[in-house]
């Protein structure tokens, strides 16, 4: 397997915190990341790279894959992106590597089977829910306390909007914590690895898009009771009688604050509010 910093080296670039461009160089980290597929059995027929950058974990991607997966790779950098496809010439030309220069945000994405993928940190979060719906198993790294949010329970300081909003669509479990000096340069925060496997809510939701605007209102206002945040936060969530909305719910989710409700809780709600509140399309952002 290639060697982290050969590689840099070969690529000619130096790690730019000020393009959010941090290397993974740490041998035993690259090795473990695609284990966390493995161990769960998940499908390698076509994994997906978010961020090839140097390629040091392209080449661990493609040692571990089968003769006959394939692997995808989206790097926005030019420079980086031609850089793979020279290094990696030999994976391309065999037809078990696509390298596609552009912006994960923008570009078509490939129908992929898994992914694992050391993300560009400030743009985690947006990359992230453009996955989450595929339903496909994922392995993403982040930094540490977007990972804790992710995975966070209910009555939890970091639980809120991120983690109603990840497990309605997947299990998620933070598998490792990866120290500032497995990187170059070294960040300014620890990172942690987060496994994705996908499932369906234990409840029902008519209208995911209203749902997951309802937590996003909810949440702008997690200090105050539930029955304040569906007043205060009509102009977020679009309900135009939000007034119905606290008539017809009950008194005991009304005094709860969204920190100590689950998914699930969120789920009746939000369904309550779909029928009575006249929730428009549109709402502010």
């Amino acid at each position: 397997m290639r060697d982290p910093d050969g590689l840099i080296a070969r690529a000619g670039v130096r790690g730019d915190p000020n393009r959010d461009q941090h290397f993974l160089v740490d041998d035993r980290v690259l090795d473990r990341l695609p284990t966390y597929l493995t161990a769960i059995d998940a499908d390698t027929s076509h994994v997906l790279e978010i961020g090839g950058g140097t390629g040091v974990l392209t080449d661990r991607l493609l040692e571990t894959i089968g003769a006959d997966d394939h692997l995808t790779v989206v790097e926005r950098d030019p420079p980086l992106a031609e850089f793979l496809q020279e290094e990696f010439s030999d994976a391309i030309d065999a037809g078990r590597l696509t390298v596609i220069e552009g912006d994960a945000l923008e570009v078509d994405l490939p129908e992929f089977t898994s992914s694992v993928s050391n993300l560009p940190y400030g743009v985690s979060s947006e990359i992230t829910f453009r996955l989450l719906p595929e339903q496909r198993p994922l392995v993403l790294m982040f930094q540490q306390e977007f990972a804790e949010r992710m995975v966070a329970e209910p009555d939890t300081s970091e639980y809120g909007r991120l983690s109603v909003s990840t497990q309605h669509y997947a299990d998620a479990e933070l598998v490792e914590s990866i120290p500032k000096e497995a990187f170059s340069p070294a960040p300014a925060v620890q990172s942690a690895v987060v496994r994705l496997v996908p499932r369906e809510p234990d409840y029902d939701v008519e209208n995911e898009a209203f749902f997951l605007r309802f937590v996003k209102a909810l949440f702008t206002q997690r200090r105050k009771t539930i029955r304040n945040g569906i007043r205060n936060t009509a102009h977020i969530s679009g309900l135009q009688d939000p007034d119905a909305v606290v008539d017809a719910a009950a008194e005991d989710v009304l005094q709860k604050r969204a920190g100590a409700m689950a998914p699930a809780e969120f789920a009746a709600l939000a369904e309550l509010a779909s029928e009575v509140g006249e929730p428009t399309l549109e709402s502010e952002s």
